[in-house]
């Protein structure tokens, strides 16, 4: 356990931290599941916005959100 005051304080942060960066995963992860499950022009716009998000909240690199983004218009586009 932390002893000294800004080391809680760093505890504290980083557990709200902890939670907010869950959800925007977990949002962009359920956000391209449904893309894959019913690949729509609408699915892959929320799934795109989820991704951008999450690099915003630095919790993806830009390469890998531009890569992961690629693979789902990929699949759009096979599907028409």
């Amino acid at each position: 356990m932390p002893i000294t005051k800004s080391a809680k304080k760093a505890l504290r942060v980083s557990g709200r931290n902890y939670e907010i960066n869950q959800r925007v995963r977990s949002r962009m992860r359920s956000a391209i599941k449904n893309f894959v499950e019913s690949p729509s022009g609408e699915n892959l716009s929320e799934a795109f916005s989820r991704i951008d998000r999450a690099v915003k909240g630095k919790m993806l690199h830009r390469n890998t959100a531009a890569r992961r983004k690629a693979v789902l218009a990929k699949k759009l586009v096979v599907e028409k």
